[in-house]
């Protein structure tokens, strides 16, 4: 019999498959199959991807204003029937603006995984005096990248066209949502959950400001991978048909790897551990630029897949350390930085690669974006001492 403690991870784990494997995900191996067959182009597609992360952006600041647990909670069961409809009416549809309006709401549905319901099960973890580490939870998101690489496969196998895809996208997530929503325990609000009693000193605001800068520029290369990769590959010399399979690697390389940077952030620290991750994002998402052929350019993606997640993972426990009680309230204000970044990361992307017929500008901006975020958080370690505890 699971315990617990696990099966609220686990509900956390199958919340990611669902509203980022699913209801975010499906959408980066489905590309290609739907500019075969439907009207989507680069730019279209890019604006898509955009508009998905607007989605996100307008959950994370709900989610940073929010108060209430029990509302939180409420809002996160809901982004699960979210993350369903809008799977669904992708197949409903060729029309541009509504599909838009699907990823708009399958972006409202990953802000309730990612933040939503971090903050629940971190305030579970902490009330019940548990170790405040979140890889269980990222784990699914992971796996659900790969597991919506190899559907598609699958699917590709079968003959399905792009609209049968997203019809069974849509039936995998009426299952996933069943663990999801029944394994996360409702709040229990006591006196000691309405007061602030931080496990360690609240930052101050250069703190945050280097952060959100930080982490813009971590979310602008992590979304630039993550929403063309398939393409991308497909489109290189002599990989078509390598697309899929790279996705694949990226999700299984980032499914165990946040239990690693858990381990890792225990000795380095978390701001040590985050650095590490960015410079090793900046060479995955450079290394096919500068080296051709197949291994390298699986390599790059479960290195990329390695290092975002953990990224992700860190600076999101980081944030709920600093506010135990509240803590969507920081992680909302990073989110918010990662999720503009995201916004205009895929638009800036397909014109670029729509104007000059190749994805590399767009995947050179990225890499340097990444390391630019690497090297403000180096700075905020050397300059700041009151925040010794986080390096």
């Amino acid at each position: 019999m699971l315990s617990l403690r696990l099966k609220v991870l686990l509900a956390g784990f199958f919340s990611q498959l669902l509203c980022l494997g699913v209801a975010r995900f499906a959408y980066t191996p489905l590309l290609p199959l739907m500019q075969q067959q439907s009207m989507l182009d680069d730019a279209s597609g890019g604006y898509l991807a955009a508009v998905n992360y607007l989605g996100y952006m307008s959950g994370a600041l709900l989610a940073a204003s929010l108060n209430s647990l029990a509302l939180k909670d409420r809002l996160y069961r809901f982004g699960l029937l979210l993350a369903i409809i809008s799977t669904l009416g992708m197949a409903l549809t060729e029309n541009i603006l509504l599909w838009a309006f699907w990823r708009y709401l399958a972006g409202l549905s990953s802000a309730g995984s990612m933040l939503i319901a971090s903050g629940l099960i971190l305030h579970w973890l902490l009330q019940h005096k548990l170790r405040a580490e979140l890889g269980v939870h990222f784990a699914g998101l992971g796996l659900g990248i790969a597991l919506a690489a190899l559907a598609v496969e699958l699917m590709l196998n079968l003959d399905f066209d792009w609209r049968q895809q997203w019809y069974l996208f849509a039936l995998l997530g009426v299952a996933l949502a069943v663990p999801a929503w029944r394994w996360l325990p409702l709040p229990v609000i006591t006196g000691a959950s309405q007061q602030q009693t931080a496990m360690q000193p609240e930052p101050g605001s250069r703190f945050i400001r280097l952060m959100l800068f930080s982490y813009f520029g971590a979310g602008y290369g992590y979304v630039v991978t993550a929403t063309f990769i398939v393409t991308i590959v497909e489109r290189l010399p002599g990989l078509t048909g390598s697309g899929n399979l790279a996705f694949v690697l990226l999700g299984l390389a980032a499914a165990p790897a946040v239990l690693i940077w858990d381990l890792l952030a225990r000795g380095l620290g978390f701001l040590n551990a985050i650095i590490l991750a960015l410079l090793l994002q900046t060479l995955a998402i450079a290394l096919p630029l500068t080296v051709p052929g197949l291994w390298p350019v699986l390599f790059s993606a479960a290195l990329f897949g390695a290092t975002f997640i953990g990224v992700v993972s860190l600076v999101l426990t980081m944030a709920g350390r600093l506010y135990p009680t509240k803590p969507a309230r920081l992680m909302g204000k990073l989110t918010l930085a990662y999720g503009f970044a995201q916004v205009i990361a895929p638009a800036i992307t397909g014109v670029l690669a729509k104007a000059t017929g190749s994805y590399q500008p767009g995947l050179l901006l990225a890499a340097g974006f990444v390391a630019l975020a690497a090297l403000l958080l180096y700075w905020l370690k050397r300059t700041d001492q009151t925040l010794a505890q986080l390096q």
